[in-house]
């Protein structure tokens, strides 16, 4: 043993803390280390069943072994050709309705038979007695000539033609009727009314007076009205402002409904 090989086995037991000796320098045949069993699954054999089970034989691939075909069975002549029916006489659908027969070459027609008729003069008469027919009107409404009905364009005055047209209808003359009896009825009752006493009608003149004087008081609280603050910083300019605005719009009001209304009535209890 050299020298350089103690120095080493020295320090490498220095370093180990192995006890030193010589029987370490000896080499040692190292022992495979033992491995885990495998992880095997519990349902390792019920999934391989359940596989086995809905596994289809020859899903895409075809049988393992295609079984050959017996010698003595080979294709014969003509085999595979299609098996017709058997041959019956034909019969037509119509054999009862047959023409009448080709006459024979012994039989002969009929003959001499003339008629007395001149279809010249016929046809020269029945032409000249009927009615021509009229061409049934058309419109073209493309450059390249193509033609329309012209009845169903609209084009044609249809309704103007009608017996009703220009005609007030019946329900108009129906709601004139219900409306005249409306103010029937209402006249008479005002006409109760003022014969009792209980209503009282406005004159003209009257009319005429209480209409001048709302619209002077509507023109003095306008006047009144524009001389007001452009600025309502206080509450009794606000407030101000807001009246005469009620006020001519009431105005307003009133000057509308008598300038609507011809014929005023004033209760008892107005």
């Amino acid at each position: 043993v050299s020298v350089t090989t103690l120095s080493k086995a020295v320090v490498s037991t220095q370093s180990t803390g192995v006890e030193e000796s010589i029987y370490n320098l000896l080499p040692t045949v190292r022992e495979p280390e033992a491995k885990n069993a495998r992880y095997v699954s519990v349902f390792h054999g019920a999934v391989k069943e359940e596989l086995k089970q809905k596994k289809s034989t020859s899903k895409t691939m075809g049988p393992a072994k295609v079984p050959t075909n017996n010698p003595q069975t080979f294709v014969k002549k003509r085999e595979k050709e299609p098996v017709l029916p058997e041959k019956t006489q034909f019969k037509r659908p119509n054999a009862d309705q047959k023409r009448p027969p080709v006459p024979k070459i012994d039989e002969k027609p009929v003959m001499g038979l003339k008629s007395n008729k001149n279809f010249i003069n016929t046809n020269a008469v029945e032409n000249i007695m009927s009615v021509a027919k009229k061409p049934q009107p058309k419109y073209v409404d493309t450059p390249g000539g193509t033609t329309n009905n012209l009845e169903d364009s609209g084009l044609v005055p249809k309704f103007v033609k009608k017996d009703n047209y220009g005609k007030v209808p019946k329900y108009l003359e129906t709601r004139r009727e219900q409306m005249a009896e409306h103010q029937r009825s209402y006249d008479e009752y005002i006409q109760q009314r003022l014969e009792r006493g209980a209503l009282n009608q406005v004159g003209g003149e009257e009319r005429l007076q209480i209409l001048d004087g709302l619209k002077k008081n509507w023109e003095e609280l306008h006047l009144q009205y524009q001389g007001l603050s452009v600025v309502t910083d206080t509450a009794p300019k606000k407030a101000r402002k807001e009246r005469m605005e009620a006020e001519m719009r009431q105005l307003e009001k009133d000057i509308e409904t008598i300038e609507k209304h011809k014929i005023i009535y004033v209760t008892d209890n107005f």
